[in-house]
C-alpha cells in the first residue's frame, strides 16, 4: 500500500473511532495522541531532525491544551485545578525540550501522562460520565 493510501486509511480509522467514541474514550484518545507525538519528537531529537521535533512538540502541546480546556474547574474542585497544574507544567516542559533538544523532559512528559492516563482508563464505567 503507498504511502498516501496508507495516510487515507489511517484518517478514516481514526475519523470514525472519534464519532463512535463517548467522551470517556475522546479523552484517553487524546492522551495516547500528545503520547504517540512525544515519543516520535524524541526520534526526531536523536535523528537530528529539528523542524520535524517542533512540528511534534507543537502537535502535543496542542492536545494537552485541549485537555486543559476540557477540564470544568467549577465542578472538579481540586482534582481539575490539580490536573490544569500538570498540563501547565507539561506544556513549559515541553516547550523546554524543544528549545533545547532535551530528550529527558520528554521522558518525563510521557511519564506524567502516562499516570493521568492510567488514572483515567482505571475509573469504573458505572462512574464515568455519559456526556
Amino acid at each position: 500500500m503507498n504511502q498516501a493510501a496508507m495516510k487515507q486509511y489511517q484518517t478514516i480509522g481514526v475519523q470514525s473511532g472519534v464519532t463512535d467514541a463517548s467522551s470517556h474514550q475522546l479523552i484517553s484518545m487524546l492522551m495516547a495522541g500528545a503520547l504517540d507525538r512525544v515519543a516520535s519528537a524524541k526520534g526526531a531529537i536523536r535523528r537530528g531532525e529539528t523542524s520535524r521535533k517542533g512540528e511534534l512538540l507543537s502537535e502535543a502541546i496542542s492536545i494537552v491544551d485541549g485537555l486543559r480546556a476540557s477540564l470544568d474547574l467549577n465542578r472538579g474542585g481540586e482534582i481539575s485545578q490539580n490536573l490544569a497544574s500538570l498540563y501547565d507544567y507539561l506544556e513549559q516542559r515541553m516547550i523546554e525540550a524543544n528549545l533545547n533538544s532535551d530528550v529527558a523532559c520528554l521522558e518525563e512528559v510521557s511519564a506524567l501522562i502516562m499516570e493521568i492516563k492510567d488514572g483515567w482508563e482505571s475509573i469504573p464505567a458505572d462512574v464515568r460520565r455519559t456526556k
